[in-house]
């Protein structure tokens, strides 16, 4: 494969934040100032802080470490980081108000560009291949997703539209689940330009053989396991999940309710009957932990997922995406926001790995049975709050990004996590199950 010049380095980098940034004032252009700066769950920003947010790491990463200017306004660095103030606390700061919010965004965006345009691509870790200008498009669309969790949680009518996914033309596949073969595969990457710190360095690991849902786990399936009594048996739950589930009685997904005889959700300001072929969407770790449990399964490492995600046995390597080394298009995955929610179980057929599992990207981020860890010789990169922070038992592994991740962000080695409580993100997961002895 040939090697990118610089200007088509360039040209990404454009449309990556050309392609955020509009994704951004869509978020928060469809509501009221009012709606902007309300805090609408505790475990969420006000929307108007992820906006300066977004702005004041690009003025950091961009105009001032890789361009190497003054600060432009230094006195709202402490105000916008993110670990200096928790989530909950925030709108008692005296944020930037939404117009200034926008202009100051804007006017960061009008000078990287020509920092981008000025910059050598090579020669300093931060700006090889464009590294710190990828890291900043990943890092705006990662508060779009957030922000459209904020969108979900947030009372009233529905201010965000968009057109359902394509109906499925062949349905779910036959086969309930596959064998991946055991042995060796090469996981995480060394030489994805973008990829983050946490996912790197790429290593062998070794996979016994194990076999795995072809598709998500869905909302029809997962009735089973409520209809059963699944959240009234202390069987199948952790300690720490049936506490959860006792002390804040719960019974069902986030955004679910009973009324009339059939499940109704509620999504992004529309109630609706519960789509049963759906994957299913809101639950914690715990919960998927408990269900695969019931089932008599478990959830899948995060190993054995990027095996099954990346590994190609005909050929013995890994690749980028299940199809290939080919970005994502529309007939591979359901991201970028083009629609609301996850597309029914066993779509994008071309999307299927080569063992002929779905959805392995896109539609909703799957829990695994991991801890968050780093790997064999990771180094944090460019700081180490993005991910070393978080590495230990506290925090499981998400893979496969969800309907609201960009591609920009999402690729077969991406790691996201999150504490095992969380139900307002949009993850769902698949189940797992040990192979006989041969």
């Amino acid at each position: 494969m040939t090697a990118p010049t610089e200007q088509d380095l360039k040209q990404r980098t454009v449309v990556a934040l050309t392609r955020a940034r509009e994704r951004t004032a869509l978020l928060t252009s469809c509501v009221e100032d009012s709606e902007l700066t309300a805090q609408h769950s505790p475990l969420m920003s006000p929307l108007v802080w992820d906006l300066a947010h977004i702005g004041n790491q690009e003025e950091q990463w961009l105009w001032r470490a890789v361009g190497g200017r003054e600060a432009l306004r230094p006195e709202i660095d402490s105000m916008y980081d993110a670990f200096e103030h928790p989530r909950a606390t925030r709108p008692s700061l005296p944020l930037l108000a939404p117009a200034e919010a926008r202009a100051y965004a804007a006017d960061v965006r009008d000078r990287i560009l020509h920092v981008l345009d000025g910059t050598r691509l090579e020669g300093r870790p931060l700006v090889d291949a464009a590294f710190a200008f990828g890291m900043i498009a990943q890092h705006e669309q990662q508060h779009d997703e957030t922000m459209l969790i904020t969108h979900q949680l947030r009372k009233g009518p529905a201010a965000l539209t968009a057109p359902p996914p394509p109906a499925t033309v062949d349905g779910a596949p036959e086969q309930r689940e596959v064998l991946v073969p055991g042995g060796p595969f090469t996981m995480g990457t060394s030489d994805e330009p973008w990829a983050l710190d946490n996912e790197r360095p790429a290593h062998t690991r070794i996979v016994a053989s194990f076999h795995l849902d072809t598709v998500p786990v869905t909302n029809g399936a997962y009735q089973a396991f409520m209809a059963d009594g699944g959240y009234k048996d202390e069987r199948w739950w952790r300690a720490e999940g049936w506490d959860q589930i006792r002390r804040h009685d719960i019974e069902a997904p986030l955004f679910w309710r009973r009324e009339g005889g059939q499940w109704l959700r509620r999504r992004f300001g529309v109630t609706e009957p519960v789509a049963e072929d759906e994957p299913v969407l809101h639950v914690s770790w715990y919960e998927a932990d408990a269900y695969a449990r019931w089932a008599g399964r478990r959830l899948p490492t995060e190993a054995e997922w990027e095996k099954a995600a990346r590994h190609d046995p005909a050929t013995g390597r890994s690749r980028r995406y299940p199809w290939g080394d080919a970005d994502p298009t529309p007939v591979h995955a359901n991201l970028a926001q083009r629609h609301l929610g996850p597309a029914p179980a066993g779509s994008y057929p071309e999307g299927a790995s080569p063992l002929g599992v779905r959805q392995l990207i896109g539609d909703v981020w799957e829990w695994t049975a991991s801890d968050f860890l780093p790997y064999p010789g990771f180094t944090a990169f460019p700081y180490k709050e993005y991910s070393e922070v978080f590495f230990g038992p506290e925090h499981k592994v998400l893979r496969g990004g969800s309907f609201a991740v960009d591609p920009v962000a999402c690729r077969g080695t991406f790691r996201n996590w999150d504490l095992p409580v969380r139900r307002q993100i949009f993850a769902g997961f698949r189940t797992a199950r040990d192979a006989e002895p041969a």
